[in-house]
């Protein structure tokens, strides 16, 4: 792999975008952001925006807005293009599908035929679905595409245990698996608090006395609370992305959920989902394969099942191509 410049390059500059560039910029995770949008003004505007900001950040970035055939160069790229208002009155990602499936055939070609070698991180929904789309028209190596998946669900999961418990989130291991969608579940056998296996705890400690049936569905239903009022999800799922973003510059071969092709892992082969994973300089390096009880495994397996019904038609739309 090259050396890496730290630059960044997003795709699609409205609520999530825009946040994502910010997020990176904030947190001084890159040198150098390059935005793109099939609106070229709305991408000079929000690269000004940005510009206006850095005297302001601790650290210096350079920004501009650019064309894909610009982004050739970014280590990595982030994809955030997407139509949140066709969710408007729903709760289900799937409704984006034709639109985010044709927005990526707006520029994958473009970007591979430009010599893009770096790694993309997509965070468009259906996530799943989408970043499989990407990764078929990329054709990077194994892991280079991976998606932001169930690593926000995860977060939010921890969030809510937090609060629960009082105790802080890095002394919880959680996660949300499967479908960036209504399918996703935690396995709460895989779940541990305070270095104890959850059903290890004392439910006589009113910390510890709750339903996890009620606060998984808090976590699955967490970002339709707070598109409920604003009709977007812009904080936390950029935070998300810079999260990763930041694990592969680093090299932090840190453990999180992120959307990634499954080949045998939990019994399931040619399927992206949100599994656990190590995140590092490749992208989505490893995924760890974890022990879910009968009862989780079926959890798993109706979310794959719901993951391809959306396969189904992103394919009807562009037919994968059989080497």
């Amino acid at each position: 792999m090259r050396e890496m410049t730290r630059k960044v390059g997003v795709i699609g500059t409205g609520h999530v975008g825009a946040h994502v560039m910010f997020a990176m910029a904030a947190y001084g995770v890159c040198d150098e952001l390059v935005v793109t949008d099939i609106n070229q003004q709305k991408a000079e505007s929000e690269a000004q925006d940005i510009f206006d900001t850095i005297s302001l950040l601790p650290k210096r970035v350079r920004v501009s807005a650019g064309t894909y055939e610009d982004l050739a160069d970014c280590d990595i790229v982030v994809n955030a293009a997407g139509k949140v208002d066709l969710l408007i009155g729903s709760v289900d990602r799937g409704l984006e599908t034709e639109f985010t499936i044709n927005a990526v055939h707006t520029w994958v070609d473009r970007l591979r035929k430009a010599g893009f070698n770096g790694r993309l991180i997509n965070i468009s929904n259906p996530c799943d679905v989408v970043t499989r789309e990407i990764a078929l028209g990329l054709g990077l190596p194994e892991g280079h595409v991976f998606g932001t998946g169930t690593g926000l669900d995860t977060a939010r999961l921890k969030s809510q245990l937090a609060e629960q418990t009082g105790l802080d989130h890095k002394s919880i291991i959680a996660f949300m698996l499967g479908e960036h969608g209504n399918s996703m579940f935690c396995p709460w056998s895989c779940v541990y608090i305070s270095g104890k296996p959850f059903s290890q705890l004392d439910k006589s400690d009113p910390r510890f006395d709750f339903e996890p049936e009620e606060l998984e569905k808090r976590a699955r239903m967490g970002g339709w609370k707070t598109f409920a009022g604003k009709h977007c999800t812009e904080y936390a799922i950029a935070s998300t992305a810079a999260r990763m973003a930041e694990a592969v510059f680093n090299d932090s071969k840190m453990i999180m959920p992120a959307s990634r092709e499954l080949h045998g892992e939990y019994g399931v082969e040619g399927v992206f989902a949100g599994v656990p994973c190590v995140i590092g300089k490749d992208g989505a390096e490893e995924v760890l394969d974890l022990h879910l009880t009968p009862e989780e495994q079926k959890k798993f397996d109706d979310s794959i099942a719901a993951i391809r019904e959306n396969m189904a038609k992103a394919d009807s739309m562009f037919p994968v191509k059989q080497n």
